[in-house]
C-alpha cells in the first residue's frame, strides 16, 4: 500500500479533496434521488477528467484510485463472519461456490471467443460472480497493468451497476413467478444481483424476511472476494507479471487482502465491538466511493465508448449465465 511522506501530503491533498467532494455529491444524489451511489460517483468523476491530466490534482487522484481503494477493500472484512455460513447451510454455500467458478470460467471462454483481453474477461467474470463494483476494484488492483486497465475497470463498474439496477427491478418479479417461498426468492436475489445496495432494494421490495435472506446471501458472496483475489494475485506472481511500474514481483499476499482476512477472522470471534465494526464499515464504504470517483476522473467518456460491442456482450452474457446457474441449482 502506498505510503505518504510528510512532504508529499501537501501534493496529494488537492486531488484527495476533489475526490472527497465528488464522493459527497454522489452520496447526496443517492440519498435524495435514489440513484446508485457508485454510478453517480463514476459519472461525476468523468465530468472532471481534465483534473487527472494536468495540474495539482493529479497525484492525489492517483493516490485515491489505488491506496484509498485498497483501504476500502481491506475494511470490508468487518462485514464478514463465520456465523453467516452457518445460517445459509452447506448446500446453498456450495451452490454459490460452484456458481462463482462457473461464472468466471464462462467469462474466460466467452472472452476468448469474442477476442477480448484475458485480464478483462477475468475482471468481468469475477465482478459478476462476487459483488459488483467492489469486486471489480479489488480484482483490478492485483491484475497486471496495461494501457487499457483504467477504462476496462470503469466500463466494468458502469456495466455491473446498470445491470444491477435493472435486475433490482426485474428479478423480484421473475423470482415471484418461479419460486413459492420467501427463502428461495431471497436466495435467488442475493445470489444473482451484483451490488449490495441493489440486493437490499430488491429483497426488501418483496418482504422483510426476503430482504434479510437476500442480504445474508450477498454477504456470503462478498466473503468469497478475498480467496479469489488471493488466487489471482498468486497466479500473476507465478507468471512474473506485475501491477506496478518498477518491475518488482507483487507480494505473495497483498496487504489489503491480508487486512480483509484478519478483520473477518476477528469479527468471526466477536473480538471487534459493534460500534467499531459499524464505524469501520462506514469508512470502507466511503473509501470505495472516493476511490471510484478517482477512477472516473482518470478515464474519459470517449475511451469508455471505445471499448467495443464485444465487452458489452461479455458482461451481459455473464450476468445471464449466473442467473441460469443459480436457477438450475435451486431446481435440483
Amino acid at each position: 500500500m502506498e505510503r505518504l511522506k510528510p512532504a508529499s501530503i501537501f501534493n496529494h491533498f488537492p486531488g484527495f479533496l476533489v475526490c472527497v467532494v465528488v464522493a459527497t455529491a454522489a452520496q447526496f444524489i443517492s440519498e435524495h434521488y435514489g440513484a446508485p451511489v457508485m454510478l453517480m460517483a463514476l459519472l461525476l468523476g468523468m465530468a472532471l477528467h481534465f483534473l487527472s491530466v494536468e495540474g495539482r490534482c493529479m497525484t492525489g487522484i492517483q493516490f485515491c484510485g489505488r491506496a484509498v481503494l485498497r483501504i476500502g477493500v481491506a475494511l470490508m472484512g468487518v462485514r464478514i463472519s463465520a456465523s453467516l455460513l452457518a445460517v445459509v447451510g452447506p448446500w446453498h454455500i456450495a451452490l454459490l461456490g460452484v456458481a462463482l467458478l462457473l461464472c468466471i470460467a464462462f467469462a474466460m471462454l466467452l472472452g476468448r471467443f469474442l477476442r477480448v483481453r484475458k485480464t478483462f474477461a477475468l475482471l468481468t467474470g469475477g465482478t459478476v460472480a462476487i459483488c459488483g463494483a467492489s469486486a471489480a476494484m479489488a480484482i483490478a488492483s492485483v491484475l497486471p497493468r496495461h494501457k487499457d486497465s483504467e477504462k476496462n475497470l470503469l466500463f466494468t463498474v458502469v456495466g455491473v451497476t446498470v445491470l444491477s439496477t435493472v435486475a433490482m427491478i426485474l428479478y423480484p418479479i421473475l423470482a415471484g413467478q418461479l419460486f413459492d417461498t420467501e427463502a428461495e426468492i431471497g436466495f435467488f436475489l442475493g445470489a444473482t444481483i451484483h451490488d449490495v445496495a441493489q440486493v437490499v432494494g430488491a429483497g426488501f421490495s418483496v418482504s422483510e424476511n426476503t430482504g434479510d435472506i437476500a442480504t445474508l446471501v450477498k454477504l456470503i458472496r462478498v466473503s468469497l472476494l478475498a480467496p479469489v483475489v488471493v488466487v489471482i494475485a498468486l497466479a500473476v506472481r507465478s507468471q512474473g507479471r506485475h501491477t506496478g511500474s518498477m518491475g518488482s514481483r507483487p507480494p505473495l499476499l497483498p496487504g489489503f487482502v491480508l487486512g480483509f482476512l484478519v478483520l473477518a477472522a476477528l469479527n468471526s470471534f466477536d473480538l471487534i465491538p459493534l460500534a467499531i465494526t459499524d464505524g469501520l464499515g462506514e469508512i470502507s464504504r466511503w473509501s470505495l466511493i472516493i476511490a471510484i470517483s478517482a477512477v472516473g476522473m482518470k478515464t474519459s467518456l470517449g475511451e469508455v465508448m471505445g471499448i467495443g460491442r464485444s465487452a458489452m456482450i461479455l458482461i451481459l452474457a455473464d450476468t445471464i449465465f449466473l442467473a441460469a446457474v443459480i436457477l438450475g441449482g435451486l431446481a435440483l
